[in-house]
C-alpha cells in the first residue's frame, strides 16, 4: 500500500475591515452558512469558549458531504486551528489554521492553510481533495472581503425573522409533510416544480430544486440543501441558488408538541445583495425596502407551507 504523504495549500485574501472584525466572522461557524457560500449547516457539539467541536455539512465538488472537526481559538492571537475529527471520504485526515493578521487600522489579511492526507494517496483522490479545496477556500475568502468591505454596514445586509402556526395534531404528522417535499407540488399552490433526491451515503440529507410563484405572478427557481433531524423535528437548509436579492439564505424548520397539539416554526436568515436592490425593486429603493420585500415574500410562503401543513396533519388526525 502506497504511504500517505501530507499535502499542505494555502490561500489567503486581503479584507477591507480590521482584524477584530475578520476574527469575529470566522469565528462564529453557526453563522457561516450565511457567510461562506459551501457551508449547508453548522452544528455546534461542544464549546467551552477555547475548545470547540462541530458537525458540518457542505458542498464539495458538487456533492454534499459531512465531517466532525475539533477547533482551538486563540483570541488574542486571532488564530484558529481545527482538525477534521472524522474527515469526510477520501480523506484520512485535514487540519489547518485560520490567521487573520492586522495590516492597519483599517485593513487585515485572511490566511487559511490546509493540511490533508488521503488513503493510499491515491493522485486521483488527491486531486479531488485539492480541486475541492481550492473551490471553497477561495469562495469563503472571496465572500468574507465581499462582506468585510461593507462591515459598518453588515447589520442592515444580515436579517433573521421567524413565523409560527399552531396545529391541533401531533408533530409526527406536521413533520412528516415538512419532510416529504417531492410532494408538495401537488399539495401547495405556490410550489409548480419540485425536485428531490436523497444520498445514500449521508442519510437525511435531501438536494432540492423547485419552482416558486410569487404574489405577482412571477416564477422564481432556487436550488436547496436539506438536513432533515427527525428525532429533534427540525430540517435546516441553505440554498444554494437563491433570488437576485439575496447573495445567502438559510432556513429551518422546527416542530415541537405532543399528542394533543404541536407548534410549527419557520426559521429564515438572509444576506441581501445590494447591488442588486435597485434592479429588483427599482432605482428609489433603499435596503430598508429589500428587508420588508423579503421579510414579506419568504413569510408570506413559508407561512402558506406552515397553513398547509396543519390542514394536512389535520385532516390525517381526522380519518
Amino acid at each position: 500500500m502506497a504511504a500517505e504523504r501530507v499535502h499542505r495549500t494555502v490561500h489567503e485574501t486581503e479584507v477591507a475591515a480590521p482584524a477584530g472584525v475578520v476574527y469575529g466572522l470566522i469565528a462564529d461557524p453557526e453563522r457561516w452558512p450565511l457567510y461562506f457560500p459551501p457551508n449547508v449547516y453548522v452544528e455546534r457539539l461542544e464549546f467551552d469558549g477555547v475548545n470547540e467541536r462541530l458537525r458540518m455539512w457542505a458542498t464539495a465538488n458538487g456533492r454534499v458531504t459531512s465531517w466532525t472537526s475539533r477547533r482551538v481559538l486563540d483570541a488574542a492571537a486571532r488564530r484558529i486551528g481545527f482538525r477534521q475529527e472524522v474527515p469526510a471520504a477520501p480523506l484520512s485526515a485535514m487540519t489547518g489554521t485560520w490567521i487573520v493578521e492586522p495590516l492597519g487600522a483599517e485593513r487585515s489579511r485572511l490566511v487559511l492553510l490546509h493540511d490533508f492526507s488521503v488513503a493510499g494517496d491515491r493522485a486521483e483522490d488527491v486531486e479531488w481533495v485539492e480541486r475541492a479545496t481550492d473551490t471553497n477556500s477561495r469562495a469563503e475568502l472571496g465572500n468574507l472581503a465581499r462582506l468585510g468591505e461593507r462591515w459598518g454596514g453588515l447589520d442592515e445586509l444580515v436579517m433573521s425573522f421567524e413565523d409560527t402556526v399552531r396545529v391541533d395534531a401531533p408533530p409526527e404528522l406536521v413533520y412528516a409533510f415538512l419532510e416529504r417535499a417531492e410532494r408538495w407540488p401537488e399539495l401547495l399552490p405556490h410550489v409548480s416544480r419540485l425536485d428531490l433526491t436523497e444520498p445514500e451515503e449521508l442519510p437525511g440529507v435531501q438536494v432540492m430544486a423547485m419552482d416558486t410563484l410569487t404574489a405577482d405572478g412571477s416564477a422564481h427557481t432556487t436550488e436547496s440543501v436539506r438536513v432533515c433531524f427527525p428525532a429533534a423535528g427540525r430540517i435546516v437548509y441553505k440554498q444554494t441558488r437563491t433570488p437576485a436579492l439575496m447573495s445567502a439564505h438559510t432556513g429551518v424548520w422546527t416542530v415541537t408538541g405532543g399528542a394533543y397539539g404541536s407548534t410549527v416554526t419557520s426559521r429564515h436568515g438572509v444576506v441581501l445583495r445590494e447591488e442588486a436592490v435597485a434592479g429588483v425593486l427599482g432605482a428609489s429603493a433603499d435596503l430598508a425596502a429589500a428587508r420588508r420585500y423579503v421579510r414579506e415574500a419568504l413569510g408570506r410562503n413559508s407561512t402558506a407551507t406552515m397553513t398547509y401543513a396543519k390542514r394536512y396533519a389535520e385532516s390525517a388526525l381526522a380519518r
